[in-house]
């Protein structure tokens, strides 16, 4: 169903969660905000400066028949809106929240639909489109990592830079298009095509750098996959049980017990893990233990952390496959069935393989709960992992877009070198325009706008 914006309503809606709590938020925003709540809170004194305020305004009020509520106003345009918009706290009670929006609408209030505060913000100016997008991942984020992403998101990291990068394009576009219009000059030229395409290689290489940088964002957003991964009876649903501090995963001795895999997320150290713990990898001719070997390479694959769990009384080890891009910890457990000179060689941490695919070998007891070392191995890889500059991509839309920017800054350079005429360079350059503006929202069409919108909470 389409979505009509209609900027001219003043709308309502309940910010805070669904169900009973300390204190609930209901928020108004539009041109009527300030007349509405003063007709639905005759009490509220307040007078708005004809130069209104960059500060809130707060007053207690006391509603007689209800409840007794702060209201907070927020002047047009220093708002999160830009709109004048009225915030009014009051008890969380379901009966309390609900009568203010029926006495809200009742006075003139539309009901606010999912994300239109935000998209509101949007249209006025307030934020551009990647901004908006942040604060959704702002809301919905689990760790210190995806807030601190989300952050620097919404306070502009990313559309700064995608703001430098089009400004200086935009000029040379704007002089091949005078160009265009003094045609029949034909030794006339306003670019330096030596000048554009140092310009244009410089950009594609600073974009570059923001698509490689997708990998940590998105398992910064999404949380890095951890794929625990041995033959069977080697202690890994154990070890997933250890790592969640809970009985997770079903623990037998009879081999082949874990059929599919299993996930759950671990927080350490403010970085959010997906564990999956998969079925045991062998040969094996039953049908439904060779899905579940299948579904655990295919855990492998996706993985950004491979643990491979050895039963360290036995140890075999896996032939894995891995990208060079993913991470591998050899974990040897059952230390508490090992004798101390057993324990005594193979305690000692030890690091192989190239830098680009290290081999991490940690000695654990899943049973006894002794996993400290895979613990900080895990935390020491992920802080690598989602390290990242100011500005790391998250956002599948944004990738793509940047992907086409790129693909157009790469058909500018080869029509620069082979010669080819303003005309067919200009139109390259104006889809590496149009690509980075959908990110940021300059050229988007209302079809994504109403896809974004519509996936926010009511009453953001």
């Amino acid at each position: 169903m389409k979505m009509e914006v209609n900027l001219s309503d003043t709308i309502a809606a309940i910010s805070t969660p669904v169900g009973v709590g300390g204190l609930s938020v209901i928020r108004v925003s539009g041109a009527e905000a300030i007349r509405i709540v003063k007709k639905v809170l005759p009490t509220w004194r307040v007078v708005v400066p004809d130069d209104k305020p960059r500060y809130p305004i707060a007053r207690f009020v006391r509603v007689l028949d209800l409840d007794d509520v702060v209201v907070t106003l927020f002047c047009a345009p220093h708002s999160f809106t830009g709109e004048d918009t009225v915030e009014i706290s009051c008890h969380g009670s379901w009966f309390i929240q609900h009568e203010l929006m029926h006495r809200l609408t009742d006075a003139g209030c539309r009901l606010a639909r999912a994300g239109e505060f935000t998209q509101r913000a949007f249209l006025n100016g307030k934020m551009d489109l990647s901004q908006a997008e942040a604060v959704a991942d702002l809301i919905a984020s689990h760790s210190e990592a995806e807030k601190n992403l989300a952050l620097r998101q919404m306070r502009g990291g990313l559309s700064s830079q995608l703001s430098r990068l089009r400004e200086q394009l935009v000029h040379f576009a704007s002089l091949l298009e005078l160009e265009l219009d003094f045609a029949d000059h034909e030794d006339l030229e306003f670019v330096d095509r030596s000048e554009l395409l140092s310009l244009a290689s410089t950009i594609d290489k600073h974009i570059e750098q923001l698509l490689s940088s997708f990998a940590a964002g998105n398992a910064i957003k999404n949380g890095v996959a951890v794929a625990i991964v041995g033959e069977p009876n080697a202690g890994k649903s154990t070890l997933l049980n250890a790592l969640l501090g809970e009985e997770r995963a079903i623990v037998s001795a009879i081999e082949g017990t874990t059929r599919d895999t299993v996930e759950d997320s671990l927080y350490l150290s403010g970085i959010h893990f997906r564990l999956i713990d998969t079925a045991g990898i062998r040969n094996t001719d039953d049908p439904l233990e060779k899905m579940g070997v299948e579904r655990s390479e295919r855990a492998v694959m996706n993985a950004h952390i491979v643990v491979e769990v050895v039963d360290a009384t036995r140890p075999r080890y896996l032939s894995l496959s891995l990208r060079n891009e993913q991470r591998y910890i050899r974990v040897l457990n059952k230390s508490d069935l090992l004798s101390a000179e057993q324990v005594a060689a193979l305690s000692v941490r030890q690091t192989t393989g190239s830098e680009s695919k290290p081999l991490s070998q940690v000695l654990v007891s899943a049973k006894q709960g002794e996993i400290d070392a895979l613990r900080d191995e895990l935390v020491d890889i992920g802080q690598r992992m989602t390290a990242s500059s100011d500005v790391a991509l998250s956002n599948v839309r944004h990738y793509e877009a940047l992907q086409r920017a790129s693909q157009a800054l790469e058909r500018v350079k080869s029509g620069l070198h082979e010669g080819l005429s303003g005309e067919f360079v200009s139109l390259d350059l104006q889809d590496c325009l149009t690509c980075l503006g959908e990110v940021t929202g300059e050229i988007t069409s209302q079809e994504v706008l109403q896809s974004i919108f519509s996936k926010f909470c009511i009453g953001k």
